[in-house]
């Protein structure tokens, strides 16, 4: 799990980036960003990615969102 409430864009993508190339095809991440430009830069960014099999947003309640990326 990365916690990245807080963390400023670009920021917010490169550690996403970062954790994602770690991880071995297959394997989930889960990241916790803002809601609004964190969350919108984030997913636009991960959309095309070829390391990316499946991405799930989920918002909550307090504002924040929740990504589930499936590493392709």
């Amino acid at each position: 799990m990365l916690d990245l409430r807080g963390t400023p864009c670009p920021l917010n993508f490169i550690r996403t980036k970062l954790a994602l190339e770690a991880l071995a095809p297959g394997m989930l991440l889960q990241v916790w960003l803002d809601g609004g430009e964190p969350d919108r830069m984030v997913v636009e960014s991960l959309e095309g990615s070829d390391q990316v099999q499946e991405l799930i947003r989920d918002p909550q309640l307090d504002g924040s969102v929740q990504l589930r990326i499936l590493r392709g």
